[in-house]
């Protein structure tokens, strides 16, 4: 028997992003997944502390706007961005997952729930990622083939 379901969030014209969890019978965490393209702006010796950085970031940003009447402070923060592989005029994929715990039961498909995680993601993606002074980001490896 399969628990485990997936929700795709159309939110944004260069990343794709959805939201699941392994067991939906009995809600207790879900995941937020972030899936784009980057290219760096500027040249640098070490990725790895920026990344690390951005990853910090992020982690900030969330604990500002996340609802913790329906989820718990403690969250899991996965920013996959392979550093070694990263130059100018390179495009490098991301693909950031957020790992939530939930305080109270909730529905999967709730409108509460797809409210919370899209005002999250946004406030990520708006605010950490196309701000971002390191990186552009684009739908696609090549950016003849992005989405419209």
């Amino acid at each position: 028997m399969k628990k485990g379901k997936t929700s795709k969030l159309d939110l944004f014209k260069d990343a794709k992003c959805y939201y699941g969890s392994v067991d939906t019978t009995e809600l207790k965490s879900l995941y937020l997944v972030l899936q784009t393209w980057v290219t760096p702006k500027v040249e640098k010796e070490n990725w790895d502390t920026t990344v690390g950085s951005i990853t910090r970031t992020i982690k900030h940003k969330i604990l500002e706007v996340v609802n913790k009447e329906i989820f718990r402070e403690h969250f899991i923060v996965d920013l996959d961005l392979r550093t070694s592989g990263i130059k100018l005029k390179k495009s490098s994929f991301l693909n950031l997952e957020i790992n939530f715990f939930t305080k109270k039961n909730v529905e999967f498909k709730s409108e509460i729930v797809t409210d919370e995680l899209t005002k999250i993601i946004k406030e990520v993606y708006s605010s950490v990622l196309l701000n971002s002074r390191y990186f552009s980001i684009q739908y696609s490896k090549t950016k003849e083939k992005m989405k419209v």
